[in-house]
């Protein structure tokens, strides 16, 4: 057995509506802890006329079996479709006690349900979204956004900036430094022993040999060139606009920018991708998808990339366990 905290998100959102429509859905034989509001929980089951068996607990530490459990931490009447700054300081209090228990090992992995950039900052949160707070608190050297599916991962060298701050924000040390980890956590987490790795250029067609910009030669092809001398299976940069099509050759894509990456893969597996999070000290996966408030409410939000989500934070967490128990035989 594993214990997920699963943090709720916004609870105005469509975070309620996606976790009720996902119980029983889940893989069988774990504790689902949710860091949560009851009220909320209570009244988005009944609309959706389903039922949502919680037991109520202060801590995972009372956990001793399998099933579904909730720490009652912000209990109120919050509406659906209608956020404030009320909502964005709850999804801060549930994010912050999941994250508090599972740096004190309290839980295997940490799901996050989506929150919304505007209004935790607004409720005085000073990090523009999970990564970055995650990345943080966890004392993370190095981290990369990723999003991955069955078909493609992708991970990226810059992630909310905006796109004229792109070029200036890439060094060739960033990419040295992001794609080792890349490449280490493909092997330790995800079993690829020699992962093939793509790297996708800034500019169109990978500056078509420096005649559309210079970012390749100068920056991207000397971060190529030190990670083939130090043994990672890494192509020079492909053009963005066909590199993606070669997506059944290589295990792993690396962009340089959010859309960049993101648009591809969501076109290949929208509602079924994975957000999570490589160098943290704990496992965080998270939904491909926002806080859904214009469809709140209306039982219309599809709970897929959530369920796809939990299912690979319990992958990880078995081997997880696995690993560290061969380790003390």
């Amino acid at each position: 057995m594993v214990k997920v905290g699963i943090s709720l998100g916004d609870p105005s959102g469509i975070s309620p509506e996606i976790l009720i429509k996902s119980l029983n859905k889940l893989p069988k034989n774990n504790a689902y802890i949710i860091y949560g509001g009851k009220k909320v929980l209570d009244k988005t089951a009944k609309n959706l006329g389903l039922t949502a068996n919680f037991t109520l607990i202060n801590s995972p530490e009372e956990v001793k079996k399998s099933g579904y459990y909730l720490i009652n931490l912000f209990d109120e009447d919050f509406q659906a479709g209608s956020p404030s700054i009320l909502s964005g300081k709850a999804s801060v209090v549930f994010l912050e006690s999941a994250v508090k228990d599972i740096l004190y090992n309290k839980t295997d992995a940490l799901v996050t349900l989506p929150i919304s950039k505007r209004w935790i900052m607004e409720a005085g949160f000073k990090y523009a979204g999970h990564t970055d707070y995650l990345a943080e608190v966890s004392q993370a050297k190095e981290y990369v956004m990723v999003l991955m599916c069955k078909k493609i991962k992708v991970g990226l060298i810059t992630t909310h900036i905006p796109l004229k701050d792109v070029p200036k924000s890439i060094t060739t040390e960033k990419i040295v430094s992001k794609v080792r980890l890349i490449n280490k956590e493909l092997k330790e987490k995800f079993g690829i022993e020699k992962p093939k790795i793509a790297i996708v250029g800034l500019n169109p067609h990978a500056s078509d040999n420096g005649n559309i910009g210079d970012e390749e030669n100068r920056i991207i092809i000397p971060a190529v060139n030190q990670l083939l001398n130090e043994g990672v299976d890494i192509t020079y940069p492909l053009s963005a606009d066909t590199g993606f099509n070669r997506y059944k050759e290589f295990d792993f894509y690396v962009a340089m920018y959010h859309d960049q990456g993101l648009i591809p893969l969501k076109l290949l597996c929208f509602r079924k991708a994975v957000n999570i999070t490589f160098g943290l000290n704990f496992i965080r996966t998270s939904p491909d998808h926002g806080t859904g408030y214009d469809i709140a409410g209306k039982n219309i939000a599809d709970p897929s990339s959530f369920i796809e989500a939990v299912k690979l934070a319990v992958k990880l967490a078995y081997n997880t366990q696995s690993k560290n128990h061969l380790q003390t035989v």
